[in-house]
């Protein structure tokens, strides 16, 4: 098992590309289920997460290739309708498998996602969803075991709370189902446009993409597509949070400054620099470098276009090494400061009650480095900003869950100018 290896207190500058989201790529491949022929997806990224859906589709009986950042795959031969835990265990959007082969087979088997480090995350909202549109959901020996005779019901589905993957795999089900859907309160992340596109390229008949109102009129049959995914969002994030916590200054490219409207202006409010252009974005905190000048600011993370839940972390981390006191509240899973200890060992001073943090920022020179452990994917990048901005060595253990979901870290901090490396634990 590998760990991660860093050398702080280097300022990071220069330029760095983000990859395509993670988030968005892996309900497109999901959608591929949909419809016989090969679809394209551009700007997919390599991760443990993508390479795990994929190998969950080969076992339904699709085939795929890889150039580059671009998948081909062809659904043709999709016969086969069970997802199994072993795979289904190793990442919780397995469950979007689900919509699309009920709107192809009429028919699905997929395993109970379990639990989850940062909270249970339950899927009730996706079966309730699919029983509304006729389907008969029975839980069994931990598989949802779902099948309707003939084709899916359009109906109206309210979400009593925004759900992501939920909205999803109601979306994908219902675009083939008879007649007409509304989902309710929808979640209306980027990423669910994204989707939107691609099921509109199949040939889907959607309307009101970016609202929380989603109407769906069902057709008979789809066709394969060819989409590109957004860039994605929480690595965007991630870096400029980055660069502030070192004090330094870049330009992350490829990516899209409206996707992350709350983040941007809680940077500018700590006194960082911040610059949006078409497809790029130009941080500094060059004179925040040496001192305390970064500004405690307080976050609430709430569904988009709300500060995203998948950078509190980041933030956290960040705060740590401002001047004055921040109160974060996590509003959308109830185990989501497991990085708080492995702060705290690096100095970092945090109290937790509940849903609350209170973060006493220390000032930029703050942290010092020292033996962690990542718990989940966000967290594992906490502590790589920590690390990052620490006086002295950071060993990051468990960085399998950073692989999850952040394509060539490593080179790409590099680049940088970061003393980062892996090494053998």
């Amino acid at each position: 098992m590998e760990k991660l290896v860093i050398q702080g207190g280097k300022p990071l500058q220069g330029e760095v590309r983000i990859s395509g989201a993670k988030n968005a790529a892996l309900p497109l491949i999901a959608a591929t289920l949909l419809a016989p022929g090969t679809h394209i997806l551009h700007n997919v990224p390599d991760l443990r997460d993508t390479r795990t859906i994929l190998k969950l589709l080969e076992n339904l009986g699709v085939t795929w290739t890889r150039k580059d950042t671009t998948l081909m795959i062809d659904s043709t031969h999709v016969t086969y309708s069970e997802a199994s835990y072993d795979l289904v265990k190793t990442m919780r959007a397995s469950v979007l498998v689900l919509g699309p082969l009920l709107a192809r087979l009429g028919r699905a088997k997929v395993s109970l996602p379990g639990g989850c480090a940062i909270g249970a995350r339950p899927i009730n909202f996706h079966i309730k969803g699919f029983e509304q549109l006729g389907v008969t959901c029975r839980l069994e020996n931990g598989y949802v075991d779902a099948e309707i005779a003939g084709r899916m019901q359009g109906n109206v589905i309210y979400f009593d709370v925004p759900s992501v993957t939920g909205t999803e795999n109601l979306l994908m089900a219902a675009v083939m189902a008879k007649g007409k859907t509304v989902i309710k309160n929808a979640a209306r992340e980027p990423e669910i446009g994204n989707l939107i596109d691609m099921l509109k390229d199949m040939g889907a008949e959607i309307m009101g993409r970016d609202t929380d109102r989603l109407e769906i009129y069902g057709v008979d049959r789809l066709s394969a597509a060819t989409c590109s995914i957004i860039p994605d969002r929480i690595e965007t994030g991630t870096y400029l949070i980055a660069v502030g916590a070192t004090g330094g200054e870049a330009t992350v490219t490829g990516c899209n400054p409206a996707h992350l409207p709350s983040l941007l202006e809680k940077l500018r409010a700590t006194g960082m620099e911040i610059r949006e252009m078409e497809d790029s974005i130009a941080v500094s905190a060059r004179r925040c470098s040496g001192n305390s000048i970064l500004k405690s600011i307080d976050i609430k993370t709430m569904p988009y276009p709300g500060y995203p839940t998948d950078l509190q972390a980041q933030f956290m981390a960040l705060m740590a090494l401002s001047s004055g006191v921040c109160v974060i509240n996590e509003t959308i899973f109830e185990n989501r400061f497991m990085h708080v200890g492995e702060l705290q060992r690096m100095g970092a001073d945090i109290r937790t009650n509940g849903h609350t943090a209170v973060v006493y920022g220390k000032g930029m020179k703050g942290l010092s480095g020292a033996p962690v452990m990542a718990t989940d994917l966000r967290a594992s990048s906490s502590l790589v900003i920590a690390g990052l901005a620490a006086s002295g060595r950071t060993e990051i253990s468990r960085i399998y869950h950073l692989e999850r979901g952040y394509e060539q870290m490593v080179e790409k901090l590099t680049i940088l100018g970061a003393e980062v490396w892996k090494e053998q634990e």
